[in-house]
């Protein structure tokens, strides 16, 4: 079992490295993962571990997943790489549930992440996977601004029910897709509040489907 108290002490050696001399504490974890101090004292009572937080965090100090949830150094991942999921981070990039976003760049970091943590969160499947963020509401409940969505780029058949990435003229879309009798492509929100929006089919790329998601707090 997985216990947040143990994945602290460890953030604390990371935050202590830029705080020679001073004592790391429980609430300067919590600000570095910018979560409220009285939620942090919470979940780390209810031993609830905020993966989209940590996903950030390590991405940003560009240190390993796996060492900090199973004491897994890079060259036992080289070893048994069958176990784990590759995801490509791109922490800076968000897919709109709104307006459109940026597309695609090659600013991302490469996390491997151990098959006990994905399977609870994509199931079955490819284990080669990007992770970006959802900006805008517009597919909430489904998706919260903010979460983290886990995409299969070998995913790309609309006419699957599910979530899909789309690349458009407009920018980067997280929505729901239905190809339209007249050739048009419609991009639907979850959220009642927006309307859908027709595209032209030759003006939409499908990056991937959403298979995973991490809800931010």
């Amino acid at each position: 079992m997985i216990l947040l108290s143990e994945i602290i002490d460890k953030l604390k050696d990371v935050i202590s490295e830029s705080k020679i001399g001073k004592k790391v504490f429980d609430k300067d974890v919590a600000n570095a993962l910018g979560i409220p101090q009285a939620t942090f004292a919470t979940m780390k009572k209810r031993n609830s571990i905020p993966y989209a937080e940590i996903l950030e965090f390590c991405a940003l100090k560009k240190i390993s997943v796996n060492w900090l949830f199973f004491d897994q150094a890079v060259d036992m991942l080289k070893e048994e790489t069958e176990k784990f999921f590759r995801v490509r981070y791109f922490a800076d990039l968000r897919a709109s549930a709104g307006g459109g976003a940026e597309v695609f760049d090659e600013s991302y970091e490469t996390i491997s992440i151990d098959k006990k943590i994905m399977y609870n969160l994509v199931g079955m499947g490819n284990t080669e996977l990007e992770a970006i963020h959802v900006d805008g509401e517009s597919m909430e409940p489904t998706l919260q601004d903010g979460s983290i969505v886990f995409i299969d780029r070998t995913q790309t058949d609309i006419y699957k029910n599910g979530i899909y990435v789309a690349s458009t003229t407009g920018g980067l879309f997280i929505k729901r897709i239905q190809r339209r009798p007249d050739g048009t492509v419609e991009l639907i929100s979850d959220n009642s509040m927006y309307p859908p929006q027709v595209v032209p089919v030759d003006e939409i790329t499908i990056v991937g489907k959403v298979v995973g998601n991490i809800e931010s707090l």
